[in-house]
């Protein structure tokens, strides 16, 4: 038996964009700013992280076809550092993705 929904309930409900400005502030501000890159980052790592357990290749197997250390790869899986966009090429390459750029 699936429970019954509350209409009114859900019409309180915050949006997504009320909660982000409730705490990271309306778009353009520095706070903000600073959130939605952490966010790329994050959402970019996870995309290379996903391909390079797809591709069966472990940490250490990519830190040496890219040429960093395991504890580097580590990092920029868990968000812990930025990359430059040479390693994320390369990244990309080692765990087989294409990437494209569209205008």
């Amino acid at each position: 038996m699936r429970p019954k929904i509350d209409i009114n309930k859900l019409k309180h409900l915050p949006t997504t964009e009320e909660m982000f400005v409730n705490e990271y502030g309306v778009k353009g501000t520095v706070s903000r700013d600073e959130f939605d890159a952490k966010s790329r980052a994050w959402y970019y790592a996870e995309v290379l992280k996903n391909a390079r357990k797809s591709a069966g290749i472990t940490q250490q197997q990519l830190a040496e076809k890219i040429g960093k250390k395991r504890e580097y790869v580590a990092m920029l899986e868990k968000g812990e550092t930025d990359m430059q966009l040479s390693t994320f090429i390369m990244i990309s390459e080692a765990v087989g993705l294409k990437l494209s750029l569209t205008y």
